[in-house]
């Protein structure tokens, strides 16, 4: 049972973390120390150096070879199956999209199982249960936060692609030199003498027209001044559109020629000065753009993100952590203490300096909850909901019991990591909501996760 020392021992982790919080948000909200611009910058850092250390320095001291797999199996099934309802719900309904799947995936499967989970589950479920935590921290930052860093620089490169593909294309659409349009007019009168000369006249403007859009005539344009209309005092308008972009350079039309025809009759009474009703243009609006999920598309963006990838120190940092961990612990080899003080004099301000800045991005926001009260409550509604109830789910179907199914459910509903709101904030996805799940989530973790323990030792 959680008793006052189990209580000061989670305080005591947590009040430091908004300590650096609330000095970072005077910092700019009260104080103007630091500019929009060197906020950026202290993010910057954070998610470059700070974070990538701190998961190479918590991987590097586990032991791989001594992993509970089935608790392991249990958390990376919740999460797969977390994974899979948003991919399709991307994918398949008219609601989705892959920024708000992302978003969603962070909230519900990322818990600060480093900062609350470890000091708060070690007081409910003994000492003997801290290693697991442990390990769920480390399968974080090898597996899930990697792949979280993937599905950002996906969704960036995918968005790049498909900006510049619509530029060229707006840009191949304005290469058009001059439009012309071409007035070509057919009257019937009583006077069968005017109509005859009026016929004439038609013919040699059609004539000289013709030859100036196209030079096969008998193909590309025939004149319609022969067409017989009831009626008398009636005028018959043909329009012929045709953009600049189809002349090539010695005056002659090319094969993407498109001609436009307008007929149509009006009372001789009208005023002819009235313009005329454009034509629309589909020529470009309908081309058709290759779809993000085409094969050449694909390949395109994929081999993007993988050169994104290997220059951010985040993809790669726990893969080198892993691989010194399996070296260190199969042949007993210590790190030079050159080695261990240069990565810890960075690691160790990994966590302070993530939330400060998030102190930061709060104070550069017009109000506390960022996202607003609705976007709040969805986001409370997937860390301490919808998150345990698909850990449950996970965790029964592989076969867990007794108190490590107890401590995988209550691990599920710790409040949200504070390094997704890192990378959110560094991609621009949605950091307010992620900014305000981390202040408020941790606000009410301690009394939720207690309500949890408590309806789970019933």
């Amino acid at each position: 049972m959680i008793g006052i020392k189990d209580l000061y021992s989670v305080l005591t982790a947590v009040v430091p973390l908004y300590v650096t919080m609330f000095l970072a948000y005077g910092s700019v909200k009260w104080w103007n120390v630091f500019t929009p611009e060197q906020c950026a910058g202290i993010n910057r850092f954070v998610a470059i150096f700070a974070v990538p250390l701190l998961s190479f320095e918590f991987v590097s001291r586990i032991n791989p070879y001594k992993m509970d797999l089935l608790f392991l199996a249990a958390d990376g099934v919740s999460k797969v199956l977390i994974l899979f309802a948003l991919l399709c719900w991307a994918n398949f309904t008219k609601t989705g999209g892959l920024d708000w799947s992302i978003t969603v995936f962070s909230l519900s499967t990322l818990p600060n199982t480093l900062v609350m989970g470890i000091p708060l589950l070690k007081s409910m479920y003994g000492d003997d249960k801290e290693y697991l935590m442990i390990q769920v921290v480390v399968l974080q930052c090898i597996i899930w936060y990697t792949l979280l860093l993937f599905l950002f620089e996906y969704r960036e490169t995918r968005t790049e692609v498909l900006s510049k593909f619509k530029e060229s294309s707006v840009s191949s659409k304005n290469c058009c030199s001059e439009d012309e349009v071409i007035d070509v007019i057919a009257t019937t009168s009583s006077n069968q003498q005017q109509q005859q000369q009026q016929q004439q006249q038609q013919q040699q403007q059609a004539a000289q027209n013709a030859n100036k859009i196209a030079p096969d005539q008998s193909q590309r344009f025939r004149p319609m001044v022969a067409a017989s209309m009831e009626g008398e005092g009636k005028e018959l308008h043909l329009f012929i559109w045709r953009c600049g972009c189809c002349i090539s350079t010695d005056g002659t039309s090319t094969t993407c020629e498109k001609q436009s025809v307008q007929a149509g009759q009006r009372e001789e009474s009208s005023s002819t000065a009235k313009v005329v009703e454009s034509v629309k243009q589909e020529d470009v609006e309908n081309a058709s753009i290759p779809s993000s999920f085409s094969s050449s598309m694909l390949l395109k963006i994929l081999r993007k993100v993988w050169l994104k990838l290997v220059r951010n120190p985040n993809s790669y940092s726990s893969l080198l952590g892993l691989s010194w961990a399996l070296v260190s612990c199969r042949w007993d080899i210590k790190k030079p203490q050159i080695m261990e003080n240069s990565v810890t004099i960075l690691s160790s301000a990994g966590l302070g300096m993530a939330m400060f800045s998030l102190g930061l991005f709060m104070a550069l926001q017009p109000r506390i909850i960022a996202c607003g009260k609705k976007l709040a409550l969805y986001g409370m509604v997937a860390r301490f909901i919808a998150g345990p109830a698909v850990m449950a789910i996970a965790s029964i179907a592989v076969g867990l019991k007794g108190t490590t199914l107890k401590l995988s459910i209550v691990q599920a509903a710790l409040p949200q990591g504070i390094v997704p709101f890192v990378f959110s904030r560094e991609y621009n996805l949605h950091p307010d909501v992620l900014s305000t799940a981390v202040i408020f989530g941790m606000i009410v973790s301690l009394p939720i996760t207690i309500v949890y323990y408590i309806l789970l030792g019933i």
